[in-house]
């Protein structure tokens, strides 16, 4: 029987063995959320960048580019962070390829491509992501982007509501780490939002005005899309 491990920061990525397994990258504030969000929306393409000069280069191959840094839009970028960039019609973006970079989700994503299939997972695709690491039969960890290296709330509780959904067919009681996070999801499932409203993360993003973004990414199951790793982008999983 495969199994299902949390691993809860980047930072912690040298003690996991990637190879053969499936990676969910995870950062629900809001980098994951957003690469859902924007390929629903009808982008072709997402290439996650490292540095800002990486990503602002891709301009001139004709591709949108995206920044955030310590939750902000970085400046000179087209967009931001927020799923509402690719919602609000005031840069269309259907028929476009995205370039992006964030201060933690990128980070994990380019950390986790040892695995044999990185995908990127939110709450939005939850059942995507469940259905899809279901059909691989293999052993799955969850890569928790965190907070620049440290552990945050709303990621690590995704692990536990993904475990939950795997837990027929997956063994979810060999790892401490997704013991912890069942744990902290079963707590959570009542009312995810007001479970997260504490959190350091939502705290920020509250901060930087952007209550609205902490709450369209709590939804569940609102996205069928499942962005893959192929040949050095991210595209909806056919």
């Amino acid at each position: 029987m495969p199994s299902v491990d949390i691993c809860f920061s980047p930072e912690l990525l040298p003690l996991y063995r990637l190879e053969g397994k499936v990676a969910v990258v995870v950062d629900i504030l809001r980098a994951t959320s957003s690469i859902v969000t924007a390929l629903a929306a009808g982008v072709t393409d997402i290439v996650p960048c490292s540095e800002l000069d990486e990503c602002r280069a891709w301009a001139a191959a004709g591709y949108l580019t995206a920044a955030e840094r310590d939750g902000r839009q970085a400046e000179g970028f087209d967009l931001g962070n927020s799923p509402f960039g690719y919602l609000d019609g005031v840069l269309p973006v259907r028929g476009r390829g995205v370039a992006i970079t964030t201060t933690n989700g990128t980070r994990a994503l380019h950390l986790s491509l040892a695995a044999d299939a990185v995908i990127i997972g939110a709450f939005l695709n939850l059942a995507a992501v469940a259905e899809f690491v279901r059909a691989q039969n293999k052993d799955v960890v969850v890569v928790c982007a965190g907070w620049k290296g440290m552990f945050n709330l709303e990621d690590t509780v995704f692990g536990g509501a993904l475990a939950e959904r795997l837990a027929a067919d997956f063994d979810t009681a060999s790892s401490d780490a997704t013991l912890a996070a069942l744990h902290l999801w079963q707590q959570a499932k009542p009312d995810l939002a007001d479970y997260l409203l504490a959190s350091a993360h939502v705290r920020r993003l509250n901060s930087l005005e952007a209550n609205q973004d902490f709450e369209y990414c709590v939804q569940l199951d609102t996205h069928s899309v499942l962005p893959i790793w192929r040949e050095g982008r991210l595209v909806v999983n056919a």
